[in-house]
């Protein structure tokens, strides 16, 4: 079977289809399908592979430590899902740096080394913005058992990775302890100014949230 691009994102689009049919953490095949769109969009103004930022955002959640741990270290899954496609070594090294680097680790993220892995990074990121990202925000926490807030439990900001992933708080921490910290770590022009707004809807529904948790409306 030679290798055929388009084919290989159709295939790559079913195959999180499918991968992610039980979740409900936030992290489903529609929120892959939302960064592919988001990263296909900021890859027309930075220049960047179209191709390889499709098969990037596609594939960027299977092996992630959260959801698939046992195959984290070695991206088993998507290699695997390349190598079934006949992706050229170059494709398929490309595609497999951008899937490594695109996680949030409090203090030791990374800033992508190429124009496509900063195009599917800052789609992953402004996909846990806006309305869309208190949704997923408040399903992730429901998944984990998570309580939604807790006034005596202050957020704990400045983690390095370990310290997040060991991290166990409230969905309203979350907010403070990763998701205001995203708009600052954007990449590209296009995604900063979109989560201009987006980051502005979330502060003020957390505005209403204390407002209605001390009953005040």
């Amino acid at each position: 079977m030679a290798w055929d691009p388009e084919k290989a994102v159709v295939q790559a689009e079913q195959y999180v289809k499918d991968f992610f049919k039980q979740d409900a953490s936030g992290h489903d095949a529609d929120h892959t399908l939302r960064v592919r769109r988001l990263a296909e969009r900021l890859a027309m103004d930075e220049g960047a592979d179209r191709t390889v930022v499709a098969l990037a955002a596609l594939l960027h959640d299977v092996d992630d430590e959260k959801l698939s741990p046992a195959t984290a270290a070695n991206k088993e899954n998507a290699a695997r899902f390349l190598e079934q496609e006949e992706a050229p070594e170059d494709t398929a090294r490309k595609v497999l740096a951008i899937i490594g680097e695109v996680s949030f680790r409090g203090t030791d993220s990374v800033r992508p080394s190429s124009a496509e892995g900063r195009c599917v990074q800052d789609a992953d990121r402004l996909d846990a913005l806006g309305a869309i990202g208190v949704a997923r925000a408040f399903a992730f926490g429901g998944s984990r058992g998570r309580r939604l807030y807790d006034p005596a439990e202050p957020p704990r900001l400045h983690m390095n990775e370990a310290e997040y992933r060991a991290r166990v708080s409230t969905t309203v921490n979350h907010f403070y302890e990763k998701l205001f910290l995203l708009k600052d770590m954007l990449s590209t022009p296009a995604a900063r100014a979109l989560a201009e707004q987006r980051e502005a809807f979330m502060r003020a529904f957390l505005d209403e949230f204390y407002a209605e948790w001390e009953g005040q409306r």
